[in-house]
């Protein structure tokens, strides 16, 4: 028998490369810095140069960054087909990006609802597939999906993106019983109310809606970004390697409050 120090650390993702759709900032920056710290090779992207350059910076020499708009969906394929000649196969793909719009059911238009549904489940079947049809012949591979407490319960004021995340989480058991018998796990992190600059501008204007967030939290108060990439470093690594098909609720018990 091994002894303890001469174990494998199944938690880490040394060797791994991890493409982080939407990285540069946000939640998205907190996955990338989580898993550079677990020792993956990262590629964030994102539709503006400045901030990737500078998480890149922040990130440190194992981070490289490709400017992208996951809603050109033309552009996917070329995307994936660029990461892997220059750096090599992909084994983790995190689908972070994504748009809100809060505004009144009865005042959304059909062009907005479809922004939201392009960027926020379509985009993400299509980069998804980019990279599976690599990953499933390899045999090898974990996928990600950023979904959202507004899958799990009405959140008034947000129904494209309840209908997005809500696709989202129903794609995420398709893809895990397709995927998973070539050793590709596809797995959902449902962050709850995280501390985020955009949050906090968000929450900032309706106290209402923070003060039923926060009552309905059993722990008591808001997440840390680097709670979801600690989530997203672990059901990436070897640690998950008999998980498939879940959503991961990462919300201090918000999902089961009352």
């Amino acid at each position: 028998m091994q002894s303890i120090e001469n174990q494998p650390n199944v938690f880490s993702l040394t060797g791994k490369l991890a493409l982080i759709t939407g990285g540069g900032t946000g939640i998205g920056f907190d996955i990338a810095r989580c898993m550079v710290q677990a020792g993956a090779t990262v590629v964030i992207t994102g539709r503006r140069e400045e901030p990737l350059r500078e998480a890149v910076g922040q990130l440190g020499e194992t981070a490289h960054y490709f400017v992208n708009d996951v809603a050109n969906l033309e552009g996917l394929d070329g995307l994936v087909e660029q990461i892997e000649t220059t750096l090599g196969p992909i084994d983790i793909l995190v689908n972070n990006a994504g748009i809100n719009l809060k505004k009144p059911a009865l005042e959304v238009t059909d062009e907005e609802f479809s922004r939201i549904i392009q960027t926020n489940l379509t985009a993400v079947f299509a980069l998804t597939r980019a990279c599976a049809r690599r990953m499933v012949p390899r045999r090898s591979g974990s996928i990600l999906m950023i979904s959202s407490m507004a899958a799990y319960y009405g959140i008034d004021r947000v129904a494209a993106y309840a209908a997005s995340k809500s696709g989202v989480e129903g794609m995420v058991k398709v893809l895990a019983s397709e995927f998973s018998p070539h050793n590709v796990r596809v797995n959902a992190i449902a962050p709850g109310f995280i501390e985020t600059a955009m949050s906090k501008i968000a929450m900032g204007g309706d106290p209402d809606r923070r003060d039923r967030a926060m009552r309905r939290t059993p722990m008591g108060h808001f997440g840390k970004p680097e709670d979801i990439g600690h989530a997203a470093v672990f059901l990436s690594s070897e640690a998950a390697r008999y998980i498939t098909g879940v959503s991961l609720p990462v919300d201090g018990g918000n999902s089961i409050g009352f």
